[in-house]
């Protein structure tokens, strides 16, 4: 039987010095040393763990790690040697990246990968095995394309971005600084854009581009689809988890997350700062503002105008009961008509 694969190297920090880097405040013994972050049930000697909900409160008095991460409300409810953030999981999310470091880069162009001798890779640049690299292609600083990859004629990979292995960019496509594409993301594919004449489908051509901000982070098989006419954008620190649908045409703007099988129909434009649930459906042409969170599953039909929280769908609940309420529904507009004559006779 083979071995299971060894867990990324992390390396073992002072308390002291993840609070110097993360500008948490430390609270106890700053010589104690953690080289790995736990959950408050599973760590143990060596690790450190955090308190984000005061619900996980009870938690916090069973640990067996060798320290936490908490906030201010909560300091006194534990003698662990502690950082203190107002932020918690926040702080949490620096201390995992300062102990788990990425592996160095080995700059250079692996055996079996193709550079087309018109495209710029950057002496810092790493080029995995069996990717490939179209003409006029431009790799930035430091930047990890990953095995099997394929980066399309033209495109441009701003520096230290990471792509994982099978990514593909069509030509054209844009990624900014600090991107993070994981594996079978296809950027820059063609829009679904078809005209219809005589029964049949005439297909639009699609001459936009894909654009990427800074600092975005694209999950496994997830699609972003080039644009028509205009250029499908997202905006700098723009997040989307795995196998997401981004339609042609489409903007997402800056710092908005995207949860898992959500799927934009073409031309949806999202504000800023917004927070998307998983299996979310969007109809085309549909304009979200600024500042919206979006339940799981919803299904949005309309423009969105208000900062706000909105929700659609039906929650789980036991298949008789939900039988009933079906029944009663499909009587609702039958209902609706009944009650408005009704009201019209009470004021005649």
């Amino acid at each position: 039987m083979t071995a299971p694969p060894e867990p990324a190297a992390s390396v073992a920090r002072t308390l002291a010095d993840l609070a110097r880097e993360t500008g948490a405040t430390l609270d106890g013994d700053g010589s104690v040393a953690v080289q790995r972050v736990g959950t408050l049930e599973r760590a143990g000697p060596g690790d450190i763990a955090f308190l984000a909900n005061p619900r996980y409160r009870r938690a916090l008095d069973a640990t067996r790690a060798s320290a936490v991460i908490v906030a201010p409300a909560d300091a006194g409810a534990t003698a662990l040697p502690k950082l203190v953030s107002a932020n918690p999981y926040a702080t949490f999310a620096r201390v995992a990246q300062l102990l788990q470091p990425a592996a160095p880069i080995t700059p250079g162009v692996a055996a079996g990968a193709m550079v087309d001798r018109t495209a710029h890779v950057a002496a810092t640049a790493s080029i995995g095995p069996f990717a490939v690299v179209e003409a006029g292609a431009r790799i930035g600083e430091r930047v990890r394309v990953g095995a099997h990859c394929v980066i399309g004629r033209d495109c441009a990979i701003g520096d230290d971005s990471e792509l994982k292995p099978r990514v593909t960019l069509y030509a054209r496509t844009v990624l900014g600084r600090r991107a993070l594409v994981h594996s079978g993301a296809v950027l820059g594919a063609d829009g679904f854009g078809m005209a219809e004449e005589d029964g049949r489908w005439i297909r639009i051509p699609q001459a936009g581009r894909v654009v990427v901000g800074d600092d975005c982070e694209i999950g496994a098989n997830t699609t972003i689809d080039r644009g028509a006419i205009d250029d499908t954008i997202l905006e700098d620190d723009v997040k989307l988890d795995n196998q997401i649908q981004v339609g042609h045409n489409c903007v997402i703007g800056a710092h908005t997350v995207i949860a898992g099988c959500t799927g934009l129909a073409g031309s949806v434009t999202i504000g800023r700062d917004c927070m998307i649930g998983g299996g979310v459906g969007i109809v085309g042409h549909l304009t979200i503002c600024d500042r919206v969170t979006i339940s799981g599953f919803s299904f949005v039909t309309k423009s969105i105008t208000a900062p706000g929280t909105y929700t659609s769908g039906m929650p789980v609940m036991a298949h008789g009961e939900w039988l009933r309420n079906a029944a009663q529904l499909r009587h609702l507009d039958e209902l609706a008509r009944l009650v408005k004559k009704k009201a019209g006779e009470d004021r005649e």
